[in-house]
């Protein structure tokens, strides 16, 4: 007498509880948790030269090239991470030019962008709170096209600010954190279970 096994029932992916954003392949993973990376340390960075005045865009004197490391130009020694682009970085068009031009000099802006860039790269490089920080620069990178970039000089709609806002956009529907940081561990807390939000 042969015995025959049944097949397992097929169970369709739609079927499943788990939400679409979940369904990564490792490889996608890595591809996405390593655009995380890059993302973070962009955002890292430009706190880092804003505040310290490393010399990429802040501290470097255009005329002889030379880097007064923690100079004047530093946020720390009182100079302003945000007047020299909205001052006469803006080439945007009404009716955004008036709101931006009425940012020169704010405290608030300053403090909202400079703990803004350093909130978003790092939640983006180690992946905790990665949803948050994603949109959060997926916003700022919007805010800085309509004060600079609208309309680009090289092309009528795109810039990078738009292709990074849509990459983040996408390391925030996919859950990136997972893959090459710590977002496994993160959203395992009792805090992230009690507010999903924060993962």
């Amino acid at each position: 007498m042969v015995m025959t096994q049944k097949a397992p029932p097929r169970v369709e992916i739609s079927e499943l509880s788990i939400p679409e954003a979940e369904i990564v392949r490792p490889k996608a993973g890595r591809f996405w948790g390593a655009l995380r990376l890059l993302l973070g340390f962009t955002f890292l960075w430009a706190f880092l030269d804003k505040a310290f005045a490393l010399g990429f865009s802040t501290g470097r004197n255009p005329e002889t090239g030379g880097i007064n490391f923690f100079g004047p130009d530093a946020w720390i020694s009182g100079g302003s991470p945000t007047d020299g682009f909205l001052g006469f970085g803006l080439h945007t068009k009404e009716p955004f030019q008036s709101i931006f031009e009425g940012m020169v000099g704010s405290p608030i802006v300053e403090w909202g962008f400079m703990l803004g860039l350093l909130g978003i790269g790092l939640g983006l490089m180690f992946g905790i709170m990665t949803r948050i920080a994603a949109v959060g620069g997926a916003v700022l990178m919007g805010m800085m096209y309509l004060a600079g970039s609208l309309f680009p000089e090289n092309n009528p709609v795109v810039d990078d600010h738009i292709i990074y806002a849509v990459v983040l956009i996408g390391i925030a529907y996919v859950g990136a954190g997972r893959f090459l940081g710590l977002g496994n561990w993160w959203r395992k807390t009792n805090l992230v279970q009690k507010h999903p939000v924060l993962e």
